[in-house]
Order: C-alpha cells, then sequence, then structure tokens
C-alpha cells in the first residue's frame, strides 16, 4: 500500500523546525552553503500542508556537494540525484517510522529555480486570498486521491504554473 497523503492545517512549530534543520545542514556541509531557505507551504503561514519541511540550499559548487552527500547522509538524507529537475541535487528524510519529515533542493548560486521558488513563496506570504485557495485546494486533492501522489501532484499543477508567473512577475515588479 502506498503511504497517504495527509494535509494538516498550519502549524507555527515548522518554522523552528527549519531553523533547527537548516543549522544541522550548514554544519554539515560548511563554507559550500551560500544560503538556506524555507520554500513550499510549511513556510507559508495559515494554510494546510503535508507536515513536510521543505527546504531550498543554494550552494556554490554542485559538484562539491555531490562529493558532500555522506554528510547529509549521516543527518539521515537519502540522496536522489537531480530526480526530474536539471540542475538540483534532491534530498529527502523520514523519520523512523517511514513518515517523510524533510525534502532538501539543493541548486548552484545562480540557478533560476532559486528565484521561481522564492518568488512562490513570498507571492503566497503577500497574497493570503491566493495562498488560503492553494490550500484548500491541496486539501480537496488529498481528499480525492488519498493514496495517489501522482493525480495529487498533477491537481496542483495548473493552479501552481498561474501562481508562479504571477510571482515572478510580482517578484521583478517588485525589485
Amino acid at each position: 500500500m502506498r503511504d497517504q497523503i495527509v494535509v494538516v492545517p498550519y502549524d507555527p512549530a515548522w518554522q523552528g523546525e527549519f531553523e533547527t534543520e537548516s543549522k544541522r545542514i550548514l554544519h554539515a556541509l560548511g563554507n559550500n552553503v551560500v544560503s538556506v531557505h524555507h520554500i513550499g507551504s510549511t513556510a507559508i503561514p495559515g494554510i494546510f500542508a503535508k507536515p513536510i519541511i521543505d527546504i531550498l540550499l543554494e550552494v556554490n559548487d554542485l559538484v562539491r556537494l555531490d562529493d558532500e552527500t555522506g554528510a547529509m547522509q549521516e543527518l539521515g538524507y537519502e540522496a536522489m540525484g537531480e530526480f526530474g529537475i536539471p540542475g538540483r541535487r534532491y534530498f529527502r528524510k523520514s523519520d523512523r517510522s517511514g513518515v517523510r519529515t524533510h525534502h532538501v533542493h539543493a541548486f548552484q548560486t545562480g540557478s533560476p529555480e532559486i528565484e521561481r521558488h522564492l518568488a512562490f513563496r513570498d507571492y503566497m506570504i503577500a497574497h493570503p486570498t491566493a495562498a488560503r485557495a492553494y490550500g484548500a485546494l491541496k486539501r480537496e486533492l488529498a481528499r480525492a486521491y488519498p493514496h495517489d501522489r501522482q493525480a495529487y501532484v498533477d491537481g496542483k499543477d495548473e493552479f501552481v504554473k498561474e501562481h508562479e508567473a504571477k510571482a515572478l512577475s510580482w517578484r521583478r515588479s517588485s525589485s
């Protein structure tokens, strides 16, 4: 049986979990890390989300990060390589019972993926009506497809693409 998709109300403790984990990652990877950002729905106050902390890691050198994979594995992460996004290094972590707790999306400085992720997060924080609609959509999809991760992801795709385009335009006009 596939694991169940669970979407829960926003938990203010997620920010603390991000801060704790980001310190562990910074300590493990050292000066290759340029910055660490809390992204994804757990970074958007007030919306429903899967309780998985998404972390965006900006690094100086992806090849060096590849060489440091062991340090991430010592923190409990499974290295997944690019995992469908060229130029990304993706790591995932689960608790002792096998429940996913963290995702790390690492990109080299200058990657447009960094701006895309941060723009979406910041746009959702600045536009609570859109954020609430996103949370409601996620709840609806989790109810409709509790064991079908691909249908859940596909169901969010149009919303994410539409608001990502708005977010990038908004970010560029705000700069």
